[in-house]
C-alpha cells in the first residue's frame, strides 16, 4: 500500500489574493510553562481546503452539513493543463469514480462544468486554489456548489501518476462554515 500525502504545508501554503497567510504564535512553552501551546490564524480557504456550498450561495449548506462520505472513498486522478472542454470531461467521466481529482495548471470551462453538475461525481479536486479561473472564479463554483459538488481546492499532486486510488481529505468541522482545511492524501496499490 501507497500513502501519498497531497495536501500543502499549511504556513507556507498558496492563498488566494487579497487573503492573509497563515500565521501562528505560540502561547506557551515547555521552556517556561511545561506545555507547548499554539494557536493559529488563517482563511479556510487557504492551501489544502474544501469549499462549503455557502461559499457561493447563500442558503447553501456549511461544511459542518455535508456527510463525510464525500470527501471519503474512491477517486480517479487524471492530468490536464489548460482550460478543460466538455469533450475532454465527457470521456474521462465514463469510467470516472465518484471523486475526479485533476492534476496539472487546469481551469474548467463552464461547459466542462455543466457535464460535471449531470454525472455521479460528488467531488472535484485540483491543484489550483480554485476550481474556477483566478479572474472570474464564481462562475464553476455556482454550478459545481449548486448541484452538490465540493471542489477541493490548493492540492499537491507532483509525485501523484493518473490512476485509481482511495482519497481521504476529511474537512474540519467548523459549524456554519464556508470551507475548511484539510489534511489530503491518496492510498494506491
Amino acid at each position: 500500500m501507497q500513502i501519498i500525502d497531497i495536501s500543502q504545508e499549511v504556513f507556507s501554503c498558496r492563498v488566494w489574493p487579497g487573503d492573509r497567510a497563515p500565521s501562528f504564535v505560540k502561547t506557551s512553552s515547555i521552556e517556561t510553562d511545561y506545555v507547548n501551546v499554539t494557536n493559529i490564524s488563517m482563511c479556510v480557504h487557504n492551501g489544502t481546503h474544501v469549499d462549503a456550498p455557502c461559499h457561493f450561495i447563500a442558503d447553501g449548506k456549511s461544511i459542518d452539513e455535508i456527510p463525510a462520505d464525500v470527501f471519503l472513498g474512491d477517486c480517479t486522478v487524471v492530468e490536464y493543463t489548460g482550460l478543460m472542454d466538455e469533450t475532454y470531461v465527457s470521456r474521462i467521466l465514463e469510467d470516472c469514480c465518484e471523486r475526479l481529482i485533476i492534476k496539472g495548471a487546469c481551469q474548467l470551462s463552464e461547459d466542462a462544468a455543466r457535464i460535471i453538475e449531470r454525472s455521479h461525481v460528488k467531488l472535484v479536486g485540483v491543484e489550483s486554489q480554485s476550481v474556477g479561473p483566478s479572474d472570474a472564479p464564481m462562475a464553476i463554483h455556482l454550478i459545481l456548489l449548486g448541484a452538490g459538488i465540493i471542489p477541493l481546492e490548493g492540492l499537491n499532486l507532483t509525485y501523484v501518476a493518473p490512476g485509481e486510488y482511495m482519497l481521504f481529505a476529511i474537512p474540519l468541522k467548523l459549524k456554519g462554515s464556508d470551507g475548511s482545511p484539510v489534511r489530503a492524501v491518496l492510498i494506491g496499490q
